[in-house]
């Protein structure tokens, strides 16, 4: 496991990192005792970063890993958790409001069991753009709200994530310097997409770090293959479902490859996978640290083709 810095926070971080959205059983039903040992598996093995949010599981996941850091030295790791996206009773709902957006920081510290956040991220800004105020709403209310409490040392840094990295920029270019200071983008820095190159140097200039998420690319890549919601086109499907079974005919797991070259790019702090289940948490530390197949890279993407890039909206 390799650390680096995520922006100019002072948050030197594992590269490969504990994204804690299946403790809230997003993918499937999870046994919660097993996913308590994979947080502990996570940090055992190196990891020190985790990322939640309220929405994941309707509030489960925050609720679920808040037991399981009851039981780590708060030292041995820092926290990211969101707010804007929320849901009850198996409905999604979003509120980008100063108010809410302030009250969910505390809310999510009482079913964390902690006392201080180190990275607070406005979820899913695409969702605010089609709501009234679009962007600008998170440009002028949200992200204020969180500053204020920065500025109190309720939460130590402030960032914002999204599928699609041009909100992501706009945002950045019409809020004060210094406002945000990490961006999570899932999805464009996997074998089969690797859109985040061409705001590499946006980034940078303005000294905010990149945090990268679903190495595996919500299931793109994986044996398993695609759930049904997943919101990709049937020709990318296709086409990835042919690399993975590439991958799999030399013996070598596709999972492992994705996983490696997710974490390849020293211009990117660190990638979030997300597992309730122990012995996988082990497994991709191991592929994490072992060499990547650069040839076999090559061969993965000319078999992903010209659905290289190849966008979808979020859901």
């Amino acid at each position: 496991m390799t650390y680096q810095e995520i922006g100019s926070t002072g948050m030197k971080v594992s590269n490969l990192s504990f994204g804690a959205s299946s403790l809230g059983g997003v993918f499937h039903e999870i046994n919660e005792g097993k996913a308590i040992e994979a947080v502990f598996a996570a940090i055992e093995g190196g990891m020190n970063f985790i990322d939640v949010s309220p929405y994941y599981g309707h509030y489960k996941a925050e609720t679920v890993l808040g037991k399981a850091l009851k039981q780590i030295d708060r030292s041995k790791y820092y926290l990211s958790t969101k707010v804007g996206r929320y849901g009850k009773d198996g409905v999604n709902t979003w509120d980008y409001s100063a108010k809410r957006v302030t009250d969910s920081v505390y809310e999510s510290m009482e079913r964390l069991n902690i006392d201080h956040i180190d990275l607070i991220n406005v979820h899913d800004i695409e969702f605010q753009a089609s709501l009234p105020g679009g962007l600008e709403k998170v440009a002028k209310e949200t992200l204020p709200a969180l500053v204020e409490l920065r500025e109190k040392g309720i939460v130590s840094h402030v960032g914002i994530t999204d599928l699609q990295p041009e909100n992501l920029k706009w945002v950045i270019e019409n809020v004060p310097a210094g406002t945000v200071e990490s961006v999570l983008c899932f999805c464009h820095y996997s074998l089969n997409d690797e859109l985040l190159n061409d705001y590499f140097d946006f980034f940078e200039e303005k000294k905010i770090g990149i945090i990268n998420a679903s190495p595996l690319s919500m299931g793109l890549l994986g044996t398993r293959g695609v759930p049904d919601w997943h919101p990709a086109p049937k020709a990318l499907v296709e086409a990835c479902a042919k690399a993975v079974a590439h991958c799999n005919a030399k013996g070598y797991p596709a999972e492992k490859l994705a996983i490696q070259y997710a974490i390849s790019s020293p211009r990117i702090a660190t990638t979030l996978f997300s597992s309730a289940n122990p012995d996988n948490v082990k497994k991709n530390i191991e592929y994490a640290n072992a060499p990547i197949d650069w040839n076999l890279v090559k061969e993965v993407q000319e078999i992903i083709g010209d659905q290289m890039r190849v966008r979808w909206k979020n859901s």
